[in-house]
């Protein structure tokens, strides 16, 4: 049996945010030969291309973990209906210097949580975008945007019984497709 290690990305440094509760309850979902790390992001210093030749030390250790990982998991909230300056601070980071991406070719799922009927559409779409110029093949179907209500999390944190049975059908999804894209 394969194991696969997944880079979790979480664009939202809320200590109790609805989208790190999501990705510790989603990975869940997953079956055994998948193991999920949470990379850390809220310590990279501001992207500025004067830096590129000395980068800082949180981003080779951001590069490393990518770098390593056989896929990738974002998770994030919308902010003005697009993703959080936190996250796109990472992917550029994490994407430079010019032709060094530790992103490129890395299987990708999408998701996120909001209070908003629409949850993270807008924010996912524009994250979307910006991965398919990094060439991350991104799950394309299904789509989640999850509707952060009483009852997504169950009282030990897991996804709840309205919800489990849509994002297992994501996450069964998620795992096919890395499988098929993991080089």
């Amino acid at each position: 049996m394969s194991q696969y290690q997944i880079a979790v990305i979480v664009g939202s440094l809320r200590k109790d945010s609805f989208n790190r509760k999501l990705a510790d309850a989603i990975v869940k979902l997953a079956p055994p030969e998948f193991s999920f790390k949470q990379v850390q992001i809220g310590d990279l210093p501001l992207y500025n291309q004067d830096d590129d030749a000395n980068q800082a030390e949180s981003v080779k250790r951001l590069k490393a973990e990518i770098a390593a990982a056989q896929g990738l998991l974002f998770v994030t909230p919308e902010y003005n209906r697009s993703i959080p300056g936190v996250l796109k601070n990472a992917i550029d980071h994490a994407s430079r210097p010019y032709g060094q991406s530790a992103w490129a070719g890395k299987p990708a799922g999408v998701l996120g949580a909001s209070v908003g009927t629409i949850g993270t559409a807008m924010a996912q779409q524009h994250l979307r975008n910006v991965l398919a110029y990094l060439d991350v093949p991104t799950l394309g179907q299904p789509e989640a945007f999850i509707h952060a209500k009483d009852g997504l999390f169950d009282s030990s944190g897991n996804i709840g019984p309205d919800s489990r049975a849509f994002l297992q059908s994501w996450m069964d999804r998620y795992v096919a497709w890395v499988k098929k894209h993991a080089a």
